[in-house]
């Protein structure tokens, strides 16, 4: 799509895009989407709450919605670098194994050394850097080696792709008061936003949740243009260093509110989700964090959506989670 600004996103070109993705070869999950009065999950406000189980897309995490409409619109034999924590890595690198393209992952330093092991073992090359770096070296494997960068937050083809997402919702609760979503550099929530809203959904209410110590769309919300900043969390996948650009549009035509949770109440949602059978890595809690926290203002009696965004999360990482 090129240079693309929020104006020239369209349903119309939101909804191509989500039949691309179900079209895929990859064989992209429609995930489920259930009743929290389905689990055995902890509740203290009368409302209806749907979780939409994006764990259990392929590859462990909605990336692979992004991914599918991003491959689709580019040659499958160049050579494609981009930057990621590891859930677009992941489905990168299964894509790249697909399609029999050759590719690199440029990878912060803070993220865990068994997903940078499962990328590899996908054929597909790793270097990891302080975050600080990863723009640069991105731009050193395009100038000096010749890649095809793919962009992890800010593509207007990925966007697209992770449309698909909100569409699935609507498919099963046309109408939702209120829809909660994870955000790291704002590519699922701008794409979630815009689908739902752009379907006829206004009175929606869209709510983009954060780790306090990685909290680039929340700052850019405040200061109206996207920001970076040095950002920290154990959600590691919602750590990237800045709010992309088209993202940020997007989020602030479409989205109500960023809210924040911090670092040890991610860690409790993560044990309250395993101990009702639920394996979801710390990203992928986000949403349900706020909720559990009451962080989401006005859900009584109201029909909720809650994204469970990704699942990819080791042995070695539940250790470090409370029993």
């Amino acid at each position: 799509m090129g240079d693309v600004s929020a104006d020239m996103i369209t349903v119309e070109m939101l909804r191509e895009a989500c039949e691309t993705v179900r079209c895929s070869p990859m064989d992209v999950i429609k995930t489920p989407m259930i009743p929290w009065s389905q689990t055995t999950l902890p509740l203290h406000t009368s409302c209806n709450i749907h979780i939409k189980l994006e764990n259990m897309q392929r590859t462990g995490s909605f990336k692979i919605r992004g991914v599918a409409n991003q491959f689709a619109k580019r040659h499958k034999g160049d050579h494609f670098v981009t930057m990621s924590a590891g859930n677009y890595g992941k489905a990168f690198s299964y894509a790249c194994k697909h399609y029999g393209s050759k590719g690199k992952v440029v990878m912060p330093e803070t993220a865990p050394i068994s997903r940078s092991v499962l990328i590899q073992n996908l054929g597909v090359e790793v270097e990891r850097v302080p975050t600080t770096q990863l723009m640069g070296v991105v731009n050193r494997c395009v100038q000096e080696d010749g890649m095809t960068f793919l962009h992890s937050i800010d593509d207007p083809d990925l966007i697209a792709g992770h449309s698909s997402l909100g569409f699935e919702i609507l498919d099963v609760l046309p109408y939702p008061d209120v829809v909660v979503v994870c955000c790291g550099g704002g590519g699922l929530l701008s794409g979630v936003a815009a689908a739902i809203k752009l379907s006829g959904c206004e009175d929606t209410k869209i709510y983009g949740v954060e780790p306090e110590g990685a909290c680039t769309m929340y700052k850019s919300f405040i200061e109206k243009r996207p920001v970076g900043m040095d950002a920290k969390s154990i959600a590691s996948g919602l750590a990237p260093p800045f709010a992309g650009t088209l993202a940020y549009q997007l989020c602030q035509r479409y989205v109500e509110k960023i809210v924040l949770v911090s670092d040890e109440e991610i860690k409790s949602a993560v044990s309250t989700l395993y101990k009702a059978g639920l394996v979801v890595e710390p990203s992928g809690t986000a949403a349900f964090t706020a909720i559990i926290n009451d962080k989401i203002p006005d859900i009584q009696d109201k029909n909720v959506v809650v994204i469970l965004s990704g699942g990819n999360i080791g042995k070695d990482e539940l250790n470090n989670f409370p029993d």
